[in-house]
């Protein structure tokens, strides 16, 4: 199977990017193809809610090499740190653009995940983002194969040594 997270963090090397490498390595020794694209430092410009594209043609930011990405793979992964219980604004803008091809994307009915990271532990930290993703995967007719929200991940230190990573890891080893 070919993967392709797309990166939202700003941050390189942060608590995000620890629970996308532990995912690559469990989902590359399972035998896939992974990629990650950085969206976060891409020159991805947003929605202007033009129509142009008619929902399915091409987008007048004349940006194809995303959606050609995105169109060849058989799984997205959404890896964002959670900005104000959101995913992050350089992730959202790129979601925003999925409006150029959503039937394209519809008729895939690619495998779907979402790897997020908090500082903040409450239990209802994450209701937001959980909410989002299940309404893309929903409206984009994804496959969801799950989730990894870690709690308490306000650092690389954090996430390396919470329960996170593994989970990640074991996300990926099992698809």
């Amino acid at each position: 199977m070919k993967i392709l997270l797309l990166f939202g963090s700003p941050n390189l090397n942060g608590s995000s990017r620890i629970l996308a490498d532990n995912f690559i390595q469990g989902a590359k020794e399972a035998g896939h193809s992974v990629s990650m694209l950085d969206i976060a430092h891409a020159n991805i410009h947003p929605c202007t809610g033009c129509l142009h594209c008619g929902y399915e043609g091409p987008c007048i930011q004349k940006e194809k090499q995303i959606r050609k990405q995105i169109l060849d793979t058989d799984m997205i992964v959404f890896v964002s740190p959670l900005y104000y219980y959101e995913f992050s604004a350089q992730l959202k803008i790129l979601i925003d653009r999925f409006c150029s091809f959503n039937t394209s994307i519809h008729q895939k009915h690619l495998k779907s995940a979402l790897l997020s990271v908090a500082w903040n532990a409450d239990n209802w930290t994450f209701d937001a983002l959980e909410s989002h993703y299940k309404t893309l995967v929903r409206y984009l007719n994804l496959d969801d194969q799950g989730m990894i929200l870690g709690y308490g991940c306000g650092t690389p230190s954090m996430t390396s040594h919470s329960i996170y990573p593994k989970q990640a890891y074991q996300l990926g080893r099992n698809l």
